[in-house]
């Protein structure tokens, strides 16, 4: 039997598949990478790279290691070698694969890759509007301020981290109606001028004409909302196809660290408190009036100075 290549799939989504399955099947054996590297008579290095999916499995050495875990069934074994050799296929190089953004820290690299092929982002925010449908300026606020820290960066890590935003946003846009963009911001994000009024109100009208043209879905949970599930951290979650709950990798960022996590217990819960967030926010009629008022008064303060 001759597999071929998954039709239809990235290989960035593809990889993805190969390396969770193997990790999956290797932890359900209850065995080690080392041990799994030991039978495979490979280095624990190149076990560690294929589970991390630094590197792309050979369908020649998936075969025995599938064989290795005890994955038996027929058709997960063709599916798996398809997905093998689609995450071989030769790709172009991807602007944060750029010598330039090599500052960028691997979470957030990993991230933007995943978010490039994503069928759905869902974005809770509780600070700031989301990396990707950030304006230059509204960037540049955000980013300026720290090189006033103890260790500041420097020049050219500011301006490769605004570049990388916009490069993200232009990504995004150009395949907003073929993927789902869901957004909610906590009401702080929209009372905090950051960048000063006219920095801001760009960003509010940008955010406003996304929502009104029905390229995006964003809704805001007000401060007069009394329940538990408001008490929650920034999250992102990028959906990676149609398998259902699961398929979802989950971004977090605080500022001074970030990870990014693939287990699905978790990003199923993140991804129904994300829906849980959304039902009990105002809608989408109302966030639109909300930011409307607020540009409004953004606008005032500009004329009044």
């Amino acid at each position: 039997m001759t597999e071929a290549a998954s039709p239809n799939v990235s290989p960035t989504v593809a990889r993805r598949r190969v390396r969770l399955a193997l990790r999956e099947a290797r932890e359900a054996a209850d065995m080690t990478q080392l041990e799994v590297a030991d039978e495979m008579e490979w280095s624990l290095s190149k076990v560690i790279r294929i589970e991390n999916g630094d590197v792309s499995i050979s369908p020649n050495d998936l075969r025995p290691l599938l064989s290795f875990l005890k994955i038996k069934d027929r058709a997960q074994i063709s599916a798996l070698i398809g997905d093998a050799k689609t995450a071989r296929m030769r790709q172009h190089v991807a602007w944060w694969q750029d010598p330039a953004f090599r500052d960028l820290s691997q979470p957030l690299r990993q991230y933007i890759e995943y978010e490039s092929v994503a069928e759905a982002i869902y974005s809770y925010n509780i600070r700031y509007f989301h990396g990707a449908v950030q304006l230059p300026g509204y960037a540049r606020a955000l980013t300026g301020p720290f090189a006033e820290e103890e260790q500041p960066l420097s020049r050219d890590v500011v301006e490769a981290l605004i570049e990388a935003r916009r490069l993200r946003r232009e990504a995004l846009l150009s395949r907003l109606g073929s993927m789902e963009y869901y957004t909610v911001v906590d009401e702080a994000v929209l009372m905090r001028s950051t960048g000063g009024p006219a920095v801001f109100a760009e960003q509010l009208r940008e955010m406003r004409r996304l929502a009104v043209e029905g390229l995006i879905h964003m809704r805001i949970l007000p401060f007069s909302l009394e329940i538990p599930i408001a008490n929650n951290a920034t999250f992102d979650l990028v959906s990676l196809g149609r398998d259902g709950p699961g398929d979802e990798v989950m971004y977090l960022e605080n500022g001074l660290t970030d990870e990014l996590i693939e287990e699905k217990k978790v990003t199923s819960r993140h991804l129904q408190r994300f829906k849980q967030l959304y039902n009990v926010s105002l809608d989408e009629s109302e966030t639109i009036s909300f930011v409307e008022s607020r540009i409004a008064v953004l606008e005032n303060m500009i004329n009044a100075g």
